[in-house]
């Protein structure tokens, strides 16, 4: 995987993706290619359920295991029935996406997601459940957008009213980046700030930025699928190696690599430039791979 690149910028490239990116052997088989568990999605945001799901499967990963509320099961295997219902092994996990943040959220899903935090295996935390980054026992990716950067650093105890943090985060270029790295040291986890310009950072300096998207990603769903590509990436590379030999700079470059995918499959999804939803995205994500392998 390539080296951090300090405090110097660095855009990332496709050559970069295609160094995180593994295309499967002969030898492979589903467990190995890894496997990624989703707590994601509710009665209220079931879509959001659905579209991590396909993120993940479209990303490629051997197995994909959800987690969430029963009444939402039937959409996700209507969609995608080769996704296994239930817990069991992983090596990676999701969760928050399209789930009610606190105090909202009921009992039973934060037992569900505290569980998954406690298992020790990396997980992608996303919006609803950004309040329980500090009861993660192994490695963090956060997905935050700018509304939701104030929950997390405020869970890593870094002070500050939500409102200096928005000032700070649209003061300039420098200063964004300044905060995305600090909540990284304080987290002492890998921090993708979502964005026109997504900011990847991780502890003790490390840093890039992608900006492969199109502004037809702004509209709802993308989010999620962008959490369940991290998964599949990142399911992928512990698969390759162990949960505990995947160290946070290995963490970010997974994060940027998905960001690329992610906006390339943008940039595919709207063609010439006209509107797209999440699910457009989430299956243009085969055609962004195979850009960056080829």
């Amino acid at each position: 995987m390539p080296e951090g690149n300090g405090s110097s910028e660095h855009r990332w490239m496709a050559e970069d993706a295609a160094s995180v990116l593994r295309v499967p052997t002969r030898g492979d088989h589903k467990y190995s290619r890894g496997v990624v568990s989703l707590l994601t999605g509710s009665v209220t945001y079931p879509g959001a359920a659905v579209l991590s799901v396909e993120g993940a499967w479209r990303a490629g990963i051997g197995m994909v295991r959800w987690l969430g509320e029963d009444a939402v099961a039937p959409f996700v295997v209507h969609r995608r029935p080769e996704t296994v219902l239930g817990s069991g092994r992983a090596d990676a996990a999701v969760l928050g996406s399209g789930m009610a943040a606190a105090p909202d959220r009921d009992e039973s899903t934060t037992r569900r997601g505290l569980a998954l935090l406690a298992s020790g295996v990396p997980a992608v935390i996303d919006a609803g459940a950004l309040d329980l980054v500090p009861r993660a026992k192994g490695a963090v990716i956060v997905t935050p957008h700018d509304g939701e950067l104030p929950t997390v650093r405020a869970a890593c105890g870094l002070g500050g009213a939500r409102d200096d943090v928005a000032t700070r985060l649209h003061a300039s270029a420098h200063e964004r980046l300044d905060v995305v790295r600090e909540t990284a040291d304080a987290l002492g986890g890998v921090v993708l700030l979502k964005g026109a310009r997504t900011l990847v950072a991780a502890p003790g300096g490390w840093w890039t930025h992608i900006d492969t998207g199109v502004p037809w990603l702004a509209t709802a769903g993308t989010g999620d699928v962008l959490a369940g590509t991290i998964g599949a990436l990142l399911a992928g590379c512990v698969a390759q190696t162990s949960s505990e030999d995947v160290n946070l700079e290995s963490l970010a470059t997974v994060a940027a690599t998905a960001a690329w995918l992610h906006g390339t499959a943008g940039r595919i999804a709207a063609g010439a430039g006209h509107p797209i939803t999440a699910l457009d995205v989430a299956e243009a994500l085969p055609a962004a791979f195979a850009e960056a392998t080829r």
